[in-house]
């Protein structure tokens, strides 16, 4: 399984985890259905995933950055503030186990709250830098 694979479903796990993460938006999805929308008119989807190569003498490893957006169609920005500080709270610093590889850390580096085109829309970003290590 590629490195990135294992860490989205490491970081999917983990917000699908928290419950009050889960009653804020109306999913989390690797990718964004036809009509994302429902109820909480606030969603969360898996951002681009970039990496580098992270070898220190004998272990070979991964530096991997996911991002994670969120969608909302709310009137405040707060709204989007709320579900940055779940997806930060479940992600930040934690320890998951992968069937492959090994985490060594993952940090929340950067969130913010920007924009979209759609005057009605509101984009959260928030990125994961996760250093992963290879089996030998």
């Amino acid at each position: 399984m590629s490195a990135g694979k294992e860490l989205w479903a490491a970081i999917y796990g983990a917000l699908k985890a928290n419950a009050a993460l889960v009653a804020m938006v109306d999913g989390i999805h690797d990718k964004a259905p036809e009509q994302p929308w429902g109820a909480q008119n606030t969603y969360v989807s898996r951002g681009p995933f970039y990496g580098s190569s992270d070898d220190a003498e004998c272990i070979y490893g991964q530096e991997i950055t996911a991002q994670i957006d969120i969608w909302s169609r709310k009137p405040s920005r707060w709204a989007v503030d709320d579900i940055i500080a779940e997806v930060r709270q479940s992600l930040h610093e934690q320890e998951f186990p992968l069937d492959e590889m090994a985490l060594a850390t993952i940090e929340v580096r950067l969130w913010r709250v920007i924009d979209d085109p759609e005057p009605t829309t509101q984009h959260g970003i928030v990125q994961v830098v996760a250093l992963l290590e290879e089996p030998a």
